[in-house]
């Protein structure tokens, strides 16, 4: 029990780390591979940099300047040896066989020590060699002259300045190795984008597909599976789900306008049968049974039917909104319409037509002002209607969706009877990739909002 709240803040940790996480690594499924490739990449030079800075770098230079520390302590020992009387030779043999650059100063002084480099490896391993070999006072130099390291050793007599060159002392060819480092994983980083892009497109071409066909539309390139195994079995299952939609959608069609023209013929043969009757107020009354029939017998089949048969097209959202503004203008109603963005939009445009026709001629029956307000943005067609009509009830807004539901308050949705009229728009909206909603409109009334991809 005491082990509790050490979990809880460990829990507590982890979830603000995957929330911060979550927000900042991409979403995209190219961007993601290529962080699975880099992040170890990344890594492992990290590892083998470290690794080698650590070891060869450090050992390398600890060589060098090993041996250059051991020239020099020969050159004082010979100097200590022979005195002031071989001195110009022992200079021009360190000139001539170590490659170092001697002077002696009589009578001088070390200078004060310089601050220490911030990445100072050199420093300190020559630093060390030389009091453990040499064991007197020095200075040292290693960033005055970028080709030179220059030490001074103090002398009974003067002071003793060597200058070696910096190559003698320090490794300084480890930027090859991050050069080739560096450039070698910026090859197979390239290599890897390509072969990821390869792979990515047949994704992407799936997707595409998919979109196409859940809104409706007819590609004008057929989709062909490709990339590797598990994406062309995924495409291959996409094609047949397709084929068997499709062919349900063809035979329903078909059975539906087989069981239309039966019915229509029935319904045509009593209106038929009625007239040779004559005019009496039963017959006027079974006329209007036909009518209402007729009517609801529509209504079942635009439901069902759906256009989904319909191909893509271009529909202009002003003249659509012009068209319902004349039929308001008629009943002596007040329509006004806002269309933001490109007036044109690719849908199906006599299902589209109709989904307009059915929200519009809803208000019409219910209010006396509509107000239509389209957004055509980069993404998304967004329609709102907003009347002043009594509205629905927030606990009924998505149950009016359902086909044949009825209200039986002040707001009737549909006059034929059938219970289909807004079930029908959505269904349209749906087939487009969209939806409609229902909310409180700013007039007093109901809101309906129409989102389209476009």
């Amino acid at each position: 029990m005491e082990r509790l709240p050490g979990l809880r803040h460990t829990a507590g940790a982890y979830k603000v780390v995957a929330r911060w996480t979550h927000h900042r690594v991409p979403r995209g499924l190219f961007a993601r591979s290529l962080l699975i490739i880099i992040i170890p990449m990344l890594l492992l030079q990290a590892v083998v940099a470290t690794v080698f800075m650590e070891r060869h770098w450090q050992m390398v230079t600890r060589r060098l300047a090993d041996a250059v520390t051991g020239d020099i302590a020969a050159i004082i020992d010979l100097i200590d040896a022979t005195g002031d009387e071989y001195e110009s030779e022992i200079i021009s043999i360190a000139t001539r066989d170590m490659g170092l650059r001697v002077a002696f100063e009589p009578g001088a002084k070390l200078p004060p020590p310089l601050p220490k480099p911030f990445f100072g490896l050199l420093d300190q391993v020559l630093a060390e060699l030389i009091s453990a070999k040499i064991g007197r006072p020095f200075w040292i130099d290693t960033l005055g002259d970028s080709r030179f390291v220059e030490i001074r050793i103090k002398l009974d007599d003067g002071i003793l300045r060597i200058f070696a060159r910096r190559s003698m002392t320090y490794a300084s060819n480890t930027h090859i190795f991050i050069l080739w480092m560096v450039g070698t994983s910026l090859v197979l980083i390239g290599i890897a984008t390509l072969f990821l892009r390869g792979q990515i497109r047949p994704i992407l071409k799936l997707t595409q597909a998919a979109e196409e066909f859940g809104k409706g539309h007819r590609s004008v390139v057929p989709y062909t599976p490709r990339g590797a195994i598990e994406i062309r079995r995924a495409g291959l299952a996409f094609i047949l789900m397709r084929e068997r939609i499709e062919r349900q959608i063809e035979q329903r069609t078909t059975m539906l306008n087989g069981v239309s023209h039966d019915l229509r013929t029935i319904l045509t043969r009593f209106k038929l049968q009625l007239a040779l009757i004559g005019e009496s107020p039963e017959v006027e009354a079974l006329n209007l049974d036909i009518e209402e029939m007729q009517k609801m017998l529509q209504g079942y089949i635009d439901f069902a039917r759906g256009d989904a048969e319909e191909t893509t097209g271009t529909a202009s959202l002003s003249a659509l909104f012009r068209r319902q503004q004349e039929d308001f203008e008629l009943s002596g109603k007040s329509l006004h319409y806002v269309v933001i963005g490109a007036d044109d939009v690719a849908v199906r445009p006599n299902a589209f037509a109709r989904l307009v026709a059915n929200l519009a001629s809803n208000a019409k029956r219910h209010a006396e002002r509509l107000e239509i307000t389209a957004e055509h943005g980069e993404k998304w067609l967004t329609v709102t209607f907003d009347d002043d009509g009594p509205g629905i009830a927030a606990s009924m807004r998505e149950e009016v969706f359902k086909p044949f539901l009825r209200l039986d308050n002040a707001r009737n949705l549909d006059s034929s009877g059938t219970g289909l009229g807004l079930a029908i728009a959505r269904d349209i909206a749906r087939s487009h990739g969209g939806n409609v909603t229902l909310g409180d409109s700013p007039l007093g009334g109901l809101r309906a909002i129409i989102n389209i991809p476009c």
